[in-house]
């Protein structure tokens, strides 16, 4: 792996002057005074203080989201999406900073924030052009009587995102609830809450009072703002961990819940696969330009047939080798860190876990050599063969630069291998043949399958995990309509 030396002063950026609390249209401190220090994992430094709300603080937050939904429910639809229409073009504006300002917090590449803040804000924009979608249906009851169905909003939903897209997700998952008349508390990640910060500052004002909403803060605030009787709805994108808690404490108010959780991605391919694309394939599927493997959708598993196993691996080094890890805030960087020191000793742990397990460590397994790198989350690039699916690294989402290649021949024991996790987020299937690729595609136990490519999303194109990976579909009109509920009006025709 090659490394960058460029790097950018966190004065040079345009951080958040406010890092307390955003509810009801203002700045507010948290009730406790609590305040912590938010670090740059690229080199440990201190990026200032951020609020830590408390339940006190949460149900301020949702309070002033519920007295917004009375005025922003009843909205007209197109009057709606003209609105966060204007804030994608202030947001727009801005892009490059919110890149940066992600960049220095959460350790990805500045090139790949930039495309962040792109996908989330044409994601807004989707959700403003389908607001006139959310149609009811009437229902044949005869000369007598009308019998119609309309769809109507949910109240205050509880958005928490995570740490490895932080403005793209507050963009993208605040979206489709505003579009359909709901208000929303947004939580960012503890570990990246700056540019959410940065965020409401650009667009301050130009939602009314209360629509919007964002409290900073670790698990007591995500306890407090999953479990408040005023919110309606939870959307989480988080670990299968995390999800589990989330699904006990929405339980009591039987309040419904959207999940997108882990995942552990095979790429298979078949032995008519071309090794050179299928190796490009599986590296760009890693996501390391992007998030340093730290993605519920990136490719940790790759099936090689034996016949195309040593050259598609031998591929697959070259072009690990030739990624550059560099400061995130560096335009020439094409890799970051990992987002804390703890995740770094975590990826670790597994990569150690691999070698007693029997895998071969092929390439990287730990921080990289330049000496101006080892003060932050830095991991290179790691590649194990050899990997049985029987190990702990071939079944366990690992969340970073780690890729496992399992070697096949029976078709029938692979697939059983693929499925053989507690995740079915997504896959990749390769092969030139229509038929061996539908079959397989048919028989693989995940939500998203690609055929001769990978990790690209498209509007419109529902997103969701089987199994464990979660509940619910994102990015399309179900997502929209997931944040309606469906009333129905049955009108007798007589005379009263």
């Amino acid at each position: 792996m090659t490394t960058t030396s460029g790097t950018r002063h966190p004065s040079a950026v345009a951080m958040p002057e406010h890092r307390v609390l955003y509810y009801g249209g203002a700045w507010h401190p948290p009730a406790s005074g609590r305040m912590v220090v938010d670090r740059d994992p690229a080199t440990g430094d201190a990026l200032g203080v951020v609020a830590e709300a408390d339940a006190e603080d949460v149900d301020r937050a949702v309070r002033a989201a519920h007295r917004a939904f009375a005025t922003w429910r009843r909205m007209k639809p197109l009057e709606r999406a003209a609105v966060l229409r204007r804030v994608i073009d202030a947001v727009r504006q801005h892009g490059d900073e919110l890149a940066m300002v992600d960049a220095l917090d959460g350790g990805n590449p500045v090139r790949g924030m930039l495309s962040d803040v792109k996908i989330g804000l044409a994601t807004m924009d989707y959700f403003a052009g389908l607001v006139t979608e959310m149609k009811g249906d009437t229902i044949p009851m005869g000369e007598d009587a009308l019998d119609y169905t309309t769809r109507e909003p949910l109240g205050v939903v509880a958005r928490i995102v995570p740490f490895n897209h932080p403005v793209m997700f507050a963009l993208m998952k605040v979206a489709a609830p505003l579009a359909a008349g709901n208000t929303v508390v947004l939580k960012p990640a503890a570990q990246t809450p700056l540019s959410a910060l940065r965020l409401m500052e650009v667009i301050e004002g130009l939602l009314p009072p209360g629509v919007l909403n964002v409290v900073t803060g670790g698990q007591e605030a995500g306890a407090a703002l999953v479990a408040h009787p005023l919110v309606a709805k939870v959307g989480l994108i988080g670990s299968v961990e995390t999800g589990r808690a989330v699904l006990r404490g929405a339980a009591d108010g039987i309040k419904p819940v959207d999940l997108e959780l882990g995942g552990k991605n095979a790429l298979v391919a078949y032995p008519d696969a071309d090794p050179e694309r299928v190796a490009a394939s599986a590296v760009q599927g890693m996501n390391l330009t992007w998030t340093a493997g730290q993605s519920c959708g990136a490719t940790s598993r790759l099936f090689l047939h034996e016949s195309v196993h040593d050259q598609t691996l031998a591929h697959v080094v070259d072009r690990l080798r030739r990624i550059r890890l560099g400061m995130p805030t560096d335009m020439e960087c094409e890799m970051g860190c990992l987002v804390s020191p703890e995740q770094m000793k975590k990826v670790l742990s597994y990569v150690e876990l691999g070698r007693r397990e029997g895998a071969r460590l092929v390439l990287g397994g730990g921080p990289p050599a330049d000496e101006r790198l080892r003060g932050g989350c830095f991991v290179e690039p790691t590649l194990f063969a050899e990997v049985t699916q029987g190990m702990r690294i071939a079944r366990e989402e690992i969340f970073g630069p780690v890729l496992c290649v399992l070697r096949w021949s029976d078709e029938d024991a692979m697939l059983d291998d693929v499925n053989a996790v507690e995740y079915g987020l997504t896959a990749s299937v390769w092969t030139n043949d229509v038929v061996i690729a539908h079959r397989a595609a048919q028989r693989i136990q995940a939500g998203y399958v690609w055929i001769n490519s990978v990790s690209t999303h498209f509007l419109g194109a529902p997103f969701g995990g089987y199994k464990r990976s979660g509940l619910g579909r994102e990015e399309c009109l179900e997502e929209l309509l997931a944040y309606t509920q469906v009333k129905n009006v049955h009108v007798a025709l007589g005379r009263g």
